[in-house]
């Protein structure tokens, strides 16, 4: 009965560590893919769509101490139409310094980024699907519309939008949702489309220095620019995605902690089942002198023990396990890819804390049963 309640503590533990780890390679794994699309910080207007930027302040910007690179950016919804096809997008145009503050180059499949100051585009897989063009096809050019800035009655179509046609260089692939959503052009392409003055952007992306200080910079950014804006990191840029990935993760959490508890179910039961066999010995004990509480402690530190050795072999053998996966990727999840995990500490740290505190809680539920009624029965 002990060895049955070990072996259930054993394969618990090494579960939970399995699992926790398995899902700390996803989060990573997941958000690698934002990273390659997000700044380190964010500069956005607190209100509308624009803002101010002149040369001055972004002279000022790119002094300032911790700051690599900055890049303008112009985003803004847009129809995209080839062969009578067409689909919402967001318009993102980006100036000479983007692909220095993130690394969207390496994300670019087919064909190569767009030039600077020209009417080419850089497509998502999922556009160019649904509208089925393809790279440096100059029989089909593409066409994007935005509505015109203005008030009055819309006496046409045409004259309700403007538009431009480009040629699609290249094609990226982030993820599902960018590749369905962004189309990359030259900023001053969308400035000219959106009827946009030279100091007017929508956000300026920041690439910091090795060991900035990110809270100097905010404070430095947030004096220098005059308009009120807001400053995002890139866990703020994508606080849907970490709140779903923490969520998952204590679910999962919660869901193996339970198999733990059922469990150490057998750990109370091989204790109960311990006080039972060595009744004898036990009613010995008594008669020499030994009080209920010395006996019950007896028993809650056999039990203690039992859990937190079963507990330790599991975290061990968890961790054998994963680093196996890491190292020789013995399950994929395709040809190519294999199933992300990463051995954290903290996660070592949360098993082990997980399996004392409710193998303390099993010993002393299981040790209580241990009276002076019970030893003078026995």
């Amino acid at each position: 009965m002990t060895l049955i309640a070990s072996a259930g503590i054993v394969i618990a533990s090494a579960a939970l560590f399995i699992v926790l780890s398995g899902f700390a390679g996803l989060k990573t794994f997941s958000l690698s893919f934002s990273s390659f699309v997000d700044p380190d910080l964010k500069v956005m207007p607190a209100q509308g769509k624009t803002f101010s930027l002149d040369k001055a302040t972004l002279n000022k910007i790119e002094a300032l101490d911790g700051v690599a690179n900055i890049s303008k950016i112009v985003e803004e919804r847009v129809v995209i139409s080839v062969d009578n096809k067409n689909v919402l997008a967001t318009l993102k145009g980006v100036d000479s310094n983007y692909h220095k503050v993130t690394g969207i180059k390496q994300m670019v499949a087919q064909g190569s980024w767009l030039e600077n100051n020209s009417l080419q585009v850089v497509s998502g897989w999922g556009i160019s699907n649904e509208l089925s063009f393809g790279v440096l096809d100059f029989s089909r050019s593409l066409e994007i519309y935005v509505p015109k800035p203005g008030s009055g009655q819309i006496t046409s179509v045409k004259g309700a939008f403007n538009s431009i046609n480009v040629v699609n260089v290249g094609l990226f692939d982030i993820n599902e949702e960018m590749n369905q959503k962004y189309i990359f052009a030259d900023i001053n392409t969308a400035k000219i489309l959106l009827n946009y003055s030279e100091d007017i952007i929508s956000a300026l992306e920041v690439k910091f220095q090795p060991n900035a200080k990110e809270t100097s910079i905010r404070s430095a950014l947030t004096n220098i620019i005059k308009d009120e804006v807001v400053i995002k990191n890139r866990v703020q840029l994508n606080d849907a995605l970490y709140k779903m990935l923490n969520t998952e993760n204590l679910a999962v959490y919660l869901i193996f902690t339970l198999v733990i508890i059922i469990a150490l179910f057998n750990v109370i039961g091989a204790i109960i089942m311990m006080i039972l066999d060595k009744k004898k010995s036990l009613n010995t004990l008594f008669n020499l002198g030994a009080n209920a509480s010395t006996i019950k402690r007896i028993f809650f530190i056999q039990g203690s023990l039992m859990t937190l050795i079963s507990g330790i072999i599991g975290l061990v053998l968890g961790l054998i396990i994963v680093w196996l996966q890491h190292t020789l990727e013995l399950v994929m999840i395709t040809p190519s890819l294999p199933y992300p995990v990463e051995i954290k500490v903290w996660n070592l740290v949360i098993v082990l804390l997980t399996i004392t505190i409710l193998g303390l809680i099993a010993a002393k539920i299981a040790s209580a049963r241990i009276n002076k009624k019970l030893l003078q029965s026995l």
